[in-house]
């Protein structure tokens, strides 16, 4: 794994040199290309002036704040340099927290973080077992391509990661979302979902979890390659019935079925194994 950033966690005297790694696999994600219908020649990105219509030259880009319709405050690269922070390489923690006075809608994105050699094996071993001990989450700031981030620092298992924060401003509040208000429970509606959910409780790894959009998506494009007719599927539409039906027979199913525990293989990969003690009895009866 190679890693995308390299400096020190730093609080107050203790600096810690680490290196950090990204957190998500990427490759996973299946990218389409833009393609122009009569020749497949890819399409290309114009800077066009939504004003003139003509395509504009980087030189001929200036940046501004429209604080009224079709009214701006020009941005001079001497203003924007008056902003900048200069990166330091470090991640200061400012403080230590319980993990649940960080609301989930703070979490952005999740870095792995290792130690940076042997030098800071020990100090970074140190943050972490006192993280696992205390139950507190770190809460540090680091300044990337010029402006100031605030970062959570967490253990697991037996490293350390970052998750990149959210500013509090930055996320909406629920109370904006219509149609809220309290509305009156039947208790016998409450007490069959109460028994819903008890039927239904597990954890995480027992559930599989599969992005089975980008499964289809590849079988797809694998039959396109292999020049095959390409067949679909598409779910049927559940009828409407009433909540207390509803809950009634989804606590039946619950009752009957029980719970998949992931594999962490594709469809394809499962009916593969599947199949071969199939044929290795085949060879021996013949």
């Amino acid at each position: 794994m190679r890693s995308i950033w390299k400096g020190h966690i730093r609080f107050l005297l203790v600096a810690i040199p680490v290196r950090v790694y990204n957190a998500i696999e990427t490759s996973e994600q299946i990218h389409l290309n833009q393609l122009h219908k009569d020749d497949y020649g890819p399409i290309g990105y114009d800077k066009r002036c939504k004003k003139c219509n003509k395509v504009v030259s980087k030189d001929d880009i200036i940046k501004g704040y429209q604080y009224s319709k079709d009214q701006y405050a020009i941005l001079e690269p001497d203003d924007l340099a008056k902003v900048k922070l200069k990166t330091t390489k470090v991640i200061d923690i400012v403080g230590f927290v319980d993990k649940s006075e960080i609301p989930p809608m703070l979490y952005d994105s999740p870095y792995f973080v290792g130690p940076d050699g042997e030098v800071g094996a020990k100090t970074y071993s140190l943050l972490r077992e006192v993280l696992k001990d205390t139950g507190k989450v770190g809460l540090g700031k680091v300044v990337l391509r010029d402006r100031e981030d605030f970062v959570a620092i967490a253990p697991q298992e037996q490293g350390l990661v970052i998750y990149k924060l959210r500013y509090p401003k930055e996320v909406r509040k629920i109370s904006e979302v219509p149609d809220l208000e309290t509305h009156e429970i039947d208790k016998n509606e409450l007490k069959l979902a109460h028994t819903l959910v008890d039927q239904m409780v597990t954890s995480i790894d027992q559930i599989e979890m599969r992005d089975r959009y980008s499964e289809a998506l590849k079988e797809i494009i694998e039959a396109k390659i292999e020049g095959k007719e390409v067949a679909g599927f598409v779910e049927e539409e559940q009828p409407t019935v009433d909540i207390m039906t509803a809950l009634k027979e989804s606590i039946k199913q619950a009752q009957r079925k029980p719970m998949v525990k992931a594999t962490g293989k594709t469809k394809k990969q499962e009916e593969a194994e599947e199949a071969k003690p199939k044929r290795a009895r085949k060879s021996k009866a013949s």
